[in-house]
């Protein structure tokens, strides 16, 4: 069946760059797949854009607000257009790294402790033991992520004129840093695909690491023991059914390889995950055998099938 897709991509968050590569790679696979498409970098006139478009459906390859925080959702819900990924509320407790807590944590899914604080704070005293992590608590893709550790250069309190997150957020999450692996696992549907390892080539996985060709290795499926890659598709397929997630989702993880099982922690669920070259979904979906047109007409047809409320 022919479709008209609409392809939202870039906006005006931190991601745009990304996401204006995720949507030409899905637009080309729409296309490639027989499709009628019409891009739409987004803008304050979107909704006005998709009433004159008047798609079959949108495929949402925005990243970062909004998104992917529900403000797109809820505009599209309202005009009663389907569209892929997730729906109004899980977008907005997904993107709330807190809020995420307040929903897994009960369930027995393992994530890092910590707590909110102001960012001012932070040049007087440390909000909890070093090493620990501060980052934003609602962007995506390793956007604004610092590690504090004694023999940092940010100082010890950081200093006020250090470069940082703190310079441009008044509220951040800290955590205790868990030491150990980086992986990921990426759920299709209902299905967790594959675990994948990522070794960064200096510092940590941070944006530039994520989507700078040649910066970080990716190990799909991860060289881990089997209890441990069963442990961490398990955990990732609850929280995506426990936060809702509809599509495509990425849950991000630490493993304390010292620790075994135990050693685990659940970092974060992005329900927009990234459609590029680098990108880990498509990644993984290669891996178990499914291309990457097969994996954008899966997507839609799943949009297609929930409807506009999702």
């Amino acid at each position: 069946m022919t479709l008209h897709v609409a392809v939202l991509m870039g906006g005006w968050s931190a991601e745009r760059e990304v996401s204006l590569v995720s949507g030409e790679g899905v637009a080309k696979a729409c296309e490639a797949l027989g499709h009628r498409v019409t891009r739409i970098d987004m803008d304050r006139d979107v909704a006005l854009r998709l009433h004159e478009a008047k798609p079959d459906v949108v495929f949402n390859a925005l990243h970062g607000s909004p998104g992917e925080d529900g403000a797109i959702q809820g505009m599209l819900d309202l005009m009663g257009i389907k569209y892929t990924h997730s729906g109004l509320a899980t977008s907005v407790i997904a993107i709330d790294k807190q809020l995420t807590k307040n929903e897994l944590v009960p369930h027995g899914i393992r994530m890092p402790g910590g707590q909110i604080v102001k960012s001012a704070s932070l040049f007087e005293a440390d909000p909890i033991p070093r090493p620990y992590v501060v980052k934003p608590v609602n962007e995506g893709s390793s956007v604004g992520v610092a590690i504090v550790t004694e023999a940092g250069n940010y100082g010890n309190p950081i200093g006020r004129d250090v470069e940082g997150p703190w310079a441009h957020f008044d509220e951040l999450l800290a955590e205790p840093f868990i030491k150990g692996r980086e992986l990921t696992v990426a759920v299709l549907g209902t299905d967790p695909l594959a675990v994948t390892e990522l070794k960064p080539k200096a510092g940590f996985y941070d944006y530039d690491a994520k989507y700078t060709d040649g910066l970080t290795e990716h190990v799909c499926p991860a060289e881990v023991p089997y209890d441990i890659a069963c442990a961490m598709m398990d955990m990732a397929a609850r929280a995506h059914a426990l936060l809702g997630c509809k599509g495509a989702s990425r849950s991000d993880f630490r493993w304390d390889d010292e620790q075994g099982v135990e050693g685990i922690y659940l970092l974060e669920v992005n329900t927009q995950p990234g459609m590029t070259p680098l990108s880990l979904v498509p990644e993984q979906a290669r891996h178990r055998g499914i291309e990457y047109g097969a994996l954008v007409e899966q997507l839609i047809a799943e949009a297609l099938a929930k409807g506009s409320k999702q």
